[in-house]
């Protein structure tokens, strides 16, 4: 039978008591994530996280600095949500072309897709993102900018497979796709309808298809 020494036991005990850490820092995340993506980071208040997580305000902050620290994880994990959830839809494609509809799709039927409670968690902190809150603006800042890189790749994509023109600016058409995308759903949100965001989903599509 191995013998273990004092020293390896304390060691196993802080790998134990580290996981049970983080295990209760990803419970707060995970429950937290909608709160900050449907109120924002102004509307959401310490009961709100209280409430959600069963917590007391120790817990939560034993866990985490203060408020911006739960937000800028919350965010993280929504982001990784939404990013997710269109690459499970990619992955079901074969061309560029089919990977870029799975934004229309995606975003215009977000409700049947697992996506983050609330919408774009980028199109909701970048509307809040002020000068008062600078680490979450950069971090919808970083996202808008991966986000660019990934259309841009597959635009790339698609020309080099002889799918898209040649003479397409993939920068260009990347973020010019994304401010339809997020402007639609803004649009649809702040009016109530739909049909406009459905509307201008649309002319995302007529853009992809275009790009051929």
């Amino acid at each position: 039978m191995q013998k273990y020494t004092g020293r390896y036991i304390f060691a196993l005990s802080i790998q134990n008591e580290m996981s049970k850490a983080e295990r209760t820092r990803q419970f707060i995340i995970e429950k937290t994530a909608p709160i900050f993506n449907v109120k924002g980071y102004a509307g959401t208040s310490l009961n709100d996280m209280i409430s959600a997580t069963g917590l007391t305000k120790g817990s939560i902050y034993g866990n985490f600095e203060n408020k911006d620290e739960v937000a800028l994880a919350a965010f993280e994990h929504n982001l990784k949500c939404m990013f997710t959830a269109v690459r499970v839809e990619m992955d079901k494609k074969s061309t560029a072309r089919e990977k870029l509809l799975v934004y229309v799709d995606i975003y215009e039927n977000f409700l049947h897709h697992p996506f983050p409670a609330g919408g774009c968690p980028i199109l909701n902190t970048s509307t809040e993102a002020d000068d008062t809150h600078p680490r979450l603006r950069e971090k919808a800042s970083d996202a808008i900018t991966s986000w660019k890189n990934a259309i841009s790749g597959l635009i790339k994509k698609g020309i080099v497979d002889n799918e898209f023109s040649s003479h397409i600016d993939p920068e260009e058409t990347a973020i010019s796709i994304i401010a339809l995308i997020e402007g639609g759903i803004m649009i649809g949100k702040v009016t109530g309808k739909l049909n406009y965001r459905k509307a201008i989903m649309k002319a995302v599509q007529k853009m992809i298809n275009d790009l051929e």
